[in-house]
């Protein structure tokens, strides 16, 4: 079994150690691969699951994410409770578990066969992802439906955001949810991202331009649709360098605009 945990602990934090650790003991077998996204980053969390649980995988791949900021109430909360946890199943066979916060499914909403919520505690713990939902987890990975709760209505799961950044890699590429090229191959256009501005090539890969130039195209995020067809998903790339540097470092959910 592949295992991917997705949080926003913090890259080398105690806490993803304390959760594998957890998961070890209850699913002994399984490979875990960690992503780190920023903290209460749920837009960036979505846009891995996405990318992870919509492209060719291993029948036997569970996700497993924890991006709860608990904004889903804004008054103090009892006994550390939070949003819900909930399961989605892919036509693929994947399993998608995760605290319905922000827009942690968002990518998920019209590519999955069902999604439900679960029933487990959302209170008892301030670490929820450790203490409450790996047994859930490994339940549902066994194949046991005992915990698997009523159904997520759609609009329990917002539309993700159009033409924002959605994630940086590790070489300061910037992946956004762009789709369409907003000009003709080579056309150089002014961007701004979120206050920060420069300019970019626009084309249809990544390279077709020179060493120090950023470029504006599709690049290697996107998957096969449920309904047909297929999405990619347009990034800043300058090459040989950052793009997220030259932008002053945006966090996912900044605004990108091509501007004059």
């Amino acid at each position: 079994m592949l295992l991917h945990l997705i949080a926003d602990y913090g890259i080398g934090d105690l806490a993803f150690a304390e959760v594998r650790q957890r998961l070890g003991m209850l699913l002994p077998d399984a490979a875990v691969v960690v992503t780190s996204v920023g903290p209460f980053d749920t837009l960036g969390a979505g846009f891995c699951i996405g990318q992870l649980a919509l492209n060719d995988g291993p029948q036997d791949m569970v996700l497993y994410a924890n991006i709860a900021p608990r904004h889903d109430e804004e008054n103090p909360r009892r006994d550390n409770a939070g949003e819900r946890l909930v399961a989605a199943r892919l036509a693929s066979g994947a399993l998608v578990v995760a605290p319905n916060a922000g827009y942690t499914f968002s990518f998920l909403r019209d590519e999955t066969e069902e999604l439900r919520e679960l029933e487990v505690p959302e209170a008892g713990s301030q670490f929820r992802s450790r203490d409450l939902f790996p047994d859930v987890v490994a339940r549902l990975a066994r194949g046991d439906v005992g915990p698997l709760g009523p159904p997520l209505p759609d609009e329990a799961v917002p539309v993700f955001p159009e033409r924002v950044v959605a994630y940086t890699d590790g070489y300061g590429n910037l992946k956004t949810t762009w789709t369409e090229l907003p000009a003709q191959p080579g056309a150089r256009v002014g961007i701004a991202v979120g206050d920060q501005r420069g300019f970019a090539v626009v084309s249809d890969g990544a390279f077709e331009v020179p060493v120090g130039e950023t470029s504006f195209a599709p690049g290697s995020s996107g998957w096969r649709r449920r309904s047909g067809g297929s999405i990619a998903f347009l990034e800043l790339f300058r090459r040989g360098n950052s793009a997220a540097a030259l932008f002053g470092h945006p966090p996912a959910g900044t605004p990108v605009e091509v501007v004059g």
